[in-house]
């Protein structure tokens, strides 16, 4: 991995670690707090390489609060569970309230 690629996951890392307990974020807002608006995708790849460690991945959703990331928790409910858990509410999609739990990261 080149060091380029190494600082965009670190600033992925320390974005994703300020996300409150209760909300989430999207992929696109992480890339986009980057500086790197189109790397949405990256973003996904960054945090699937975070699995062991501190990370609250589970809070970080796609635009319209769907779970894309849930197949890589093991357990496909985990991500899900851990969510309510933290408060975090879904509507009839089974997609998170963003109206009410989004985070946008400055």
């Amino acid at each position: 991995m080149g060091r380029k690629n190494k600082d965009f996951f670190d600033k992925v890392f320390e974005i994703t670690a300020k996300i409150p307990k209760g909300n989430v974020t999207t992929y696109g807002a992480i890339a986009e707090a980057c500086g790197l608006k189109s790397a949405a995708r990256t973003v996904g790849w960054a945090l699937n390489s975070s699995k062991h460690s501190n990370i609250p991945a589970h809070r970080v959703v796609n635009r319209m609060g769907a779970l894309t990331g849930k197949m890589h928790f093991g357990d496909p409910h985990l991500m899900k569970d851990l969510l309510i858990f933290e408060g975090v509410e879904f509507d009839e999609n089974d997609c998170v309230n963003m109206k009410k739990h989004f985070w946008k990261p400055r």
